[in-house]
C-alpha cells in the first residue's frame, strides 16, 4: 500500500535550527504515501463491517494488531482534519459529519481529500495532518501499544 520510492526532500534552516521540506499536494502530511491512497484506505473502512475486517482486506502482510493500528492511526488522523475543515468552511460543508461519504456527496468530488487541501489553503499550518501540517491529536505522542503480554511460565 505504500509507495517506496516516494521520498520527500528536507533543508536545514541554521537560523530556525530546524528542518523543512517542500510536500507535494498529492503526499499526505505525516504519513507515508499519497491522499488518494489514504482515501481508499478510509472507504474501505467506511463500507467495511468493522475496523478489523478493513485491516484485514488492507494489510493482510501483518498480524492484526498491527493491521488495526495501522488503520486506526489514518482514521483518527483523517477524521480529525476533516472535523477541522468542516468547522472552518461552515459555507461549504455545513451539516457534513467527518467521513469521507459524507463530504464526497456534499462535494460531488471523485477524490475528497485533495480538493479539500485546496478548500483549506489557507488554514493548512494549522490543520492536522494527513491534510495539513500543523500537531497531530493533542495531548497524544504514541499510539497504544496493546495489551501487555502475559507473564512467562517458569
Amino acid at each position: 500500500m505504500e509507495p517506496p520510492g516516494v521520498r520527500v526532500p528536507r533543508w536545514y534552516c541554521p537560523i530556525a535550527h530546524t528542518t523543512f521540506s517542500l510536500l507535494a499536494d498529492c503526499l499526505a502530511a505525516k504519513l507515508p504515501g499519497s491522499l488518494a491512497e489514504l482515501e481508499q484506505v478510509l472507504s474501505v473502512v467506511e463500507q467495511a463491517p468493522s475496523v478489523e475486517a478493513a485491516a484485514d482486506k488492507l494489510r493482510p502482510d501483518i498480524l492484526l494488531p498491527g493491521r488495526v493500528r495501522w488503520v486506526r492511526r489514518r482514521v483518527t488522523l483523517a477524521r480529525l482534519a476533516l472535523g477541522a475543515l468542516i468547522a472552518l468552511s461552515p459555507a461549504q460543508l455545513d451539516g457534513c459529519e467527518p467521513t469521507l461519504r459524507s463530504v464526497r456527496a456534499r462535494l460531488q468530488s471523485e477524490w475528497v481529500l485533495p480538493s479539500l487541501r485546496e478548500l483549506g489553503e489557507a488554514h493548512l499550518p494549522a490543520l492536522p495532518p494527513p491534510l495539513g501540517f500543523g500537531p497531530r491529536e493533542p495531548g497524544r505522542r504514541q499510539h497504544d501499544s496493546g495489551p501487555r503480554a502475559p507473564p512467562a511460565k517458569r
